[in-house]
């Protein structure tokens, strides 16, 4: 499938573009007052380009967040990842229903397992930054953000993504293949490994191929195992203990290898935007695969179901939007778009994590706060706890 749209995007919006949207202003004044160091967001819709930002870039200090600077987006990487396995469906190399076992026979998965599974989080296998179950049981992976002292001090080492897989699948499956939804980092190291082995080359090339030049993302990295955040960008922090004294240090720089392709790219609320809205819209994708990717599966998360790479959201207001948020080590994004691409919101947090994840009620509360005034007109479900 060949397309070009480097030139998306590039026209003047009109007079709206720049209104003050009292509601969107006031929204992200309340997301800082809940802790959240920093945000920036940028929305997209009828009444043109709107972007703001609130808080500071970095802690003592007095500027905001850059609205083009450049974050780690966690898990919205799931999303470019699925896209660019779904490309190699339609380029014929990749069954979407074809048993991994067949691509990669090196690494001993379920013969039962397929593509769709991995992208769709329903394969059942061990999640290898840890498995958290319903009775509260927990049982460890790698020393991820939940690991405290343990994550700082490895945050520089460099995983390599067989030795993830190959950790996860050493362990017992959360459930057979295809009989249950759990959301596993694994799934998608899986997916990376994949990739590299159906096309002979690097995630990041094949990254840039299908996806980042075709639509001129060039806010957008795949670091691989690089350290740095390109400038601009706000800082990110962990909080964590050591020998019974508080530290918070400043993380923006380290090895992404520890989340692999469940979570490693940068990128920007611009790109974001361009992203999210040429996918939905159809231009990455054919139509059958689109609605494919767009397909509901049940999840246990009130509200959102999963597809293959990006959550289908009930907004409470009888609409629905198709979202990938992702969040670790004190940078965060936003993501999302109606199912038409007409209207989207994109965003980028910094804010200071811990092994408790404290943030995360946070996190939550001022993401629907901000889906509720994009997407429903300001209106909050009344249906929906707040918080």
């Amino acid at each position: 499938m060949s397309i070009n749209l480097s030139g998306q995007d590039k026209s003047t919006l009109d007079d709206a573009a720049g209104r003050e949207r009292p509601g969107l202003r006031k929204a992200l004044e309340e997301i800082v007052g809940s802790g959240i160091t920093g945000i920036t967001l940028r929305v997209h819709d009828e009444r043109g380009e709107w972007v703001g930002s609130a808080g500071v870039s970095e802690l003592g200090g007095a500027e905001k967040p850059p609205v083009d600077g450049h974050v780690r987006i966690g898990s919205s990487t799931k999303t470019f990842i699925a896209a660019l396995v779904l490309r190699l469906v339609a380029e014929g190399g990749v069954g979407l229903d074809a048993p991994v076992a067949g691509y990669l026979p090196e690494l001993g998965v379920d013969g039962r397992v397929t593509v769709r599974m991995l992208l769709q989080h329903t394969s059942g296998i061990f999640n290898f930054t840890g498995e958290y179950y319903e009775d509260g049981t927990v049982v460890a992976g790698i020393p991820a953000t939940t690991a405290g002292k343990e994550w700082v001090d490895n945050r520089f080492r460099t995983y390599r993504p067989a030795e993830l897989a190959r950790l996860a699948l050493s362990r017992p499956a959360r459930f057979e293949p295809g009989a249950d939804w759990s959301y596993s980092n694994t799934n998608y190291v899986l997916a990376r490994l994949l990739i590299e082995q159906v096309t002979g080359r690097s995630v990041t090339e094949e990254m840039r191929r299908l996806i980042l030049e075709p639509l001129g993302l060039s806010g957008t990295a795949v670091p691989t195992t690089g350290t740095e955040v390109a400038e601009p960008h706000a800082h990110a922090y962990y909080r964590y203990e050591d020998a019974g004294e508080e530290r918070t240090v400043d993380v923006t720089s380290l090895n992404p290898s520890w989340i692999s392709s469940g979570g490693d790219m940068i990128s920007t609320s611009r790109d974001l935007h361009t992203f999210i809205s040429a996918l939905v819209s159809g231009r990455l994708l054919p139509a059958g695969l689109l609605a494919e990717m767009c397909t509901p599966h049940p999840t246990p998360i009130p509200g959102m179901e999963y597809g293959l790479g990006v959550f289908v959201q009930d907004t409470g207001r009888g609409g629905t939007v198709i979202t990938h948020n992702g969040g670790a080590a004190g940078h965060a994004a936003l993501m999302y778009s109606t199912p038409d691409g007409s209207r989207t919101m994109t965003g980028t947090l910094n804010y200071v994590d811990d092994a408790a994840l404290s943030q995360a009620a946070a996190f939550q509360r001022a993401t629907q706060r901000l889906v509720d005034e994009v997407f429903c007109d300001g209106a909050a479900d009344p249906a929906r706890p707040a918080g």
